[in-house]
């Protein structure tokens, strides 16, 4: 499986952006999805994750009430609908699936830039 996140841009505070990420190969649907970011010198979190077991999905409370994840199955893509931006969610965003307990298969990331 491979993961491959798109759609980040420069945006201001306020405005809104969607990511994709969109997974090749096969099983798409039987694993968890999560989205993680990662703001320069800084550790990499979590933001959000799409559980397959029940369709539940589960926020950073940073993000909560502002950040949306969903998944078009026939597209084998997770999104994460980003909305009320702030300029501390400027980074680096990766999707990553679950593999057992630990986090797999890492995109290449998508910058989100977010000016005041």
């Amino acid at each position: 499986v491979q993961l491959q996140a798109s759609g980040g841009g420069l945006v201001q505070a306020g405005g809104s952006l969607r990511l994709s990420c969109t997974a090749s190969g096969r099983s798409y649907g039987s694993y968890d999805l999560g989205w993680f970011r990662q703001a320069p010198g800084k550790e990499r979190v979590f933001v959000a994750v799409l559980r397959r077991s029940g369709g539940s999905s589960v926020y950073a409370d940073s993000v909560k009430g502002r950040f949306t994840i969903s998944t078009d199955n026939t597209k084998k893509t997770v999104y994460l609908q980003m909305n009320s931006l702030k300029p501390e969610d400027t980074a680096v965003y990766y999707c990553a699936r679950l593999v057992g307990s630990q986090w797999a298969n890492w995109g290449q990331g998508t910058q989100v830039t977010v000016s005041s």
